[in-house]
Formats: structure tokens, sequence, C-alpha cells
């Protein structure tokens, strides 16, 4: 969504001429968490606000077109690669390599950044984790 914007437009208005109603945006693993792990913790926010922003901006467009099929932008948000409820080290169960305040943090962050940006609804995806999901 930073880099390249217009091809992200291109893809969200493909759903939306294919007869989406909703699109999501591309921000699976947009929490500082998962991002930790490529040093772009700094950038959760804006990759998150600005996937949200691109993502509304074409809504509206297509909304505009016709007013009478409303369309709408998840917010998507995926699981953390590190889990609260389950230890990463068979050796060791009782480890953990986050926190419940750790991941709570994480996903409020995203969260904000996808709200600020125009999401209408948010979408927790594929969290395996009970942990992870209630933060």
């Amino acid at each position: 969504s930073i880099t390249q914007p217009e091809a992200i437009k291109t893809i969200h208005a493909k759903y939306f001429d294919a007869g989406a109603d909703i699109i999501e945006t591309n921000t699976f693993s947009g929490t500082t968490i998962a991002m930790a792990d490529y040093q772009m913790e700094d950038l959760v926010y804006e990759l998150n606000y600005e996937s949200a922003k691109i993502a509304k901006e074409v809504a509206v467009e297509f909304t505009k077109k016709e007013p009478h099929k409303p369309r709408f932008v998840a917010g998507s948000i995926g699981p953390t690669n590190r889990t609260a409820s389950m230890s990463p080290d068979v050796n060791d169960p009782g480890y953990r390599a986050v926190t419940f305040n750790e991941l709570r943090i994480a996903y409020k962050q995203q969260v904000e950044a996808l709200m600020d940006g125009g999401a209408d609804i948010l979408l927790v995806e594929t969290v395996f984790d009970t942990l992870n999901a209630k933060a």
C-alpha cells in the first residue's frame, strides 16, 4: 500500500467489478509483533492506515457510481507469529514467546490505524490461539 498504492487500488476495484460488496485490507500480518521479524515495526501505523485509506477510497468511488449498492472495507487482522497460550518450546511447556499485554498493545495499534484509515468493520482472520483472539 505504501510503495504500490495504484496496484492495490486496481486489485480492490477488480473485486468490486466482480460484484463484491466488501473488500479487505492487505494488512493480515500488520502488527508490530509480526513486522518485528522484518525490522518494520515503526511502519505498522502507516501500513495499516494507508491500506485502509486506499481501500476506502475505492469503496467510496464505487458507492458513488451505484448509491443503491454501498461498498464497505473490512480491516484484516490476522494472527501473529507468536502464541500466548502455547509454548513454542516442547522442552519448556511453561515458556511463552509473547505476553497477553504485548498482544493487546500490538492489536490495538493495528485496529486504531485501520479505523483511522476508514475501515468499516474489522475482520479477525485465522487466529488459532485463543489468547491472541482475546487480545
